[in-house]
């Protein structure tokens, strides 16, 4: 199968971060992969391991006798869109759920599209709490639009309202969302004691261009890099150090949560994992953050750098920021640059016009925990955070070979001069 169907098959499977989290357990248990519990179970030099927090952050990796230090790649599973408010409105002529926004996403890109939920339900079991996932696998809502004839000024400029605008539609009369979903459960209404439960896209990714060059996909933030440090952790070979492949949640909400990047949990696996010799396998290290970029705007090149802006299929991207929006410095970059080289793939250089603030990501945030020269790349896309997304196809190759040479690398230093071996 080519890897950019693999990708649309995956994002189709990561409906929300849960989602997501529980498609990459899936494919890590495919390889051979056994969930642990850091904290106390026991760890066996061959073993390959991954460990799960709030169901939707995930760490993994590889644990030997002896380990020079961690090659880690980090990137996160949540995307913009609407969350389902517990108390919801009765219905009348329509029954539209009670949502509101998570993240930052381009509201009008969501309307008049088939939407479903995903997410997960805390059920009542004899007085205990039992997790499920769940997602009802059909064209379910829709957020629909204002008619022109109702709303002539519309392409002149409208402040969407999300209390009011961006409700999506379920019915014509009168129902109850949570029976759908307990009905996709197979259980009572009752029984439901809270969720966590998302919009989602009822589209499959696609290719489009004159040539098949471009991947149009909703979730390419960030599960197309999720995917590529998957897949290169998965299949790349073995070397002196532990690989790490971690997932975060929450990223577009700030990342300070007990399962964002900001959190002990990175910390606290490379720990466990380093034993006595953390600290010094911290000193012979590198992280990848890897979340996606921003493309030159075919309509609108003037928002872009004159000289740092990437395109679609021109290469993964290093990205660059003073204020360390973005955690890639003249040390990382070389080393970053040495394993394209090796690797045979092509970089593309990033920076924000010097007027315009940027985004930022997991590398500087993950850095305040674990403390390693760390670079920030990408995938150059365009319409970041609409519901559906652009980007390149040889570029997502390119961030797989790149991954697969970072993983079975070591960083070796001796004095000023280090080497990636």
């Amino acid at each position: 199968m080519r890897i950019e169907e693999k990708l649309f098959d995956f994002i189709e499977s990561a409906k929300c971060a849960y989602q997501a989290v529980d498609a990459v357990k899936s494919r890590l248990a495919a390889a051979g992969f056994c969930e642990v519990d850091i904290y106390s179970d026991k760890l066996v030099p061959g073993g390959k391991y991954f460990a799960v927090k709030n169901g939707s952050s995930i760490v993994a990796f590889k644990y030997k006798s002896d380990m020079k230090g961690f090659m880690i790649s980090a990137s996160h599973s949540d995307s913009p869109s609407f969350k389902l408010k517990f108390n919801r409105a009765p219905g009348s002529d329509y029954t539209k759920l009670e949502v509101e926004r998570y993240g930052g996403m381009i509201c009008y890109s969501w309307l008049d599209r088939p939407l479903s939920l995903a997410g997960r339900v805390c059920i009542d079991v004899g007085g205990a709490v039992k997790t499920a996932l769940v997602d009802i696998d059909r064209d379910l809502a829709v957020i629909p639009s204002v008619a022109i004839h109702f709303n002539r000024g519309v392409n002149d400029g409208y402040k969407f309202n999300p209390a009011s605008d961006m409700l999506p539609c379920i019915a014509t009369g009168s129902v109850d969302v949570l029976e759908l979903v307990a009905k996709e459960l197979g259980i009572s209404p009752s029984d439901i004691l809270s969720h966590d439960l998302f919009l989602y896209i009822r589209e499959r990714g696609r290719v489009i261009g004159a040539d098949s060059e471009m991947l149009l996909a909703p979730r390419l933030d960030d599960l197309a890099c999720v995917f590529a440090c998957l897949e290169a952790f998965i299949s790349a070979d073995d070397s002196d150090s532990c690989p790490v492949l971690a997932v975060f949640d929450n990223e577009e909400v700030g990342s300070e949560t007990k399962q964002g990047a900001a959190s002990s949990f990175l910390c606290d696996v490379l720990s466990r994992i380093g034993g006595e010799a953390y600290g010094r396998m911290l000193e012979s290290s590198f992280m990848i953050s890897a979340d996606n970029a921003h493309a030159k705007h075919p309509n609108h090149p003037e928002l872009s750098d004159a000289h740092n802006a990437p395109v679609m299929n021109g290469g993964v991207v290093l990205k660059y920021n003073a204020n360390q929006k973005y955690t890639t410095d003249a040390y990382s970059a070389a080393l970053l640059k040495a394993l394209a080289k090796r690797a045979d793939v092509k970089i593309q250089d990033f920076a924000n016009r010097a007027d315009m603030l940027g985004g930022s990501t997991l590398g500087s945030i993950s850095n305040t925990r674990v403390s390693v020269p760390t670079v920030d790349i990408g995938l150059p896309q365009l319409a970041m955070h609409s519901a559906v997304e652009t980007c390149g196809k040889n570029d997502v190759y390119d961030a797989v070979k790149l991954l697969s040479v970072f993983y079975s690398s070591s960083i070796k230093k001796s004095g000023d001069v280090t080497e990636i071996v």
